[in-house]
């Protein structure tokens, strides 16, 4: 049983996939505070000074004393850390040459 499940995690590329995994979660930490710490700092101070993920947008509409308010400014702050963080993985898996391992061997 411990050789067939040797044999599983060399064929089925278990092993990159945790490599993979572990390099995409620590790209994405260093990326989420790129992005908390200078560019929303950046994109809010060019929009009037304030803080991004804080930007709202207040309908004006009221239902029990609550009103109806959109965090559009978290909404662009989670969108600029998807794209880059999607970008910072694809540059570290393209320069390492980590795409070629993806190809099945012949």
């Amino acid at each position: 049983m411990l050789n067939d499940f040797v044999s599983f995690v060399r064929e089925q590329g278990v092993v990159g996939l945790a490599v993979g995994l572990a390099i995409g979660a620590k790209a994405g930490e260093a990326v989420s505070s790129i992005v908390d710490k200078l560019i929303s700092p950046l994109v809010g101070y060019i929009l009037g000074g304030t803080d991004l993920t804080k930007m709202e947008w207040n309908t004006g509409l009221t239902r029990g004393g609550h009103d109806l308010v959109f965090g559009w400014g978290a909404i662009v702050n989670a969108s600029i850390a998807l794209v880059a963080t999607a970008f910072v993985v694809y540059f570290i898996f393209e320069r390492a040459g980590l795409t070629k391992l993806d190809k099945k061997k012949k």
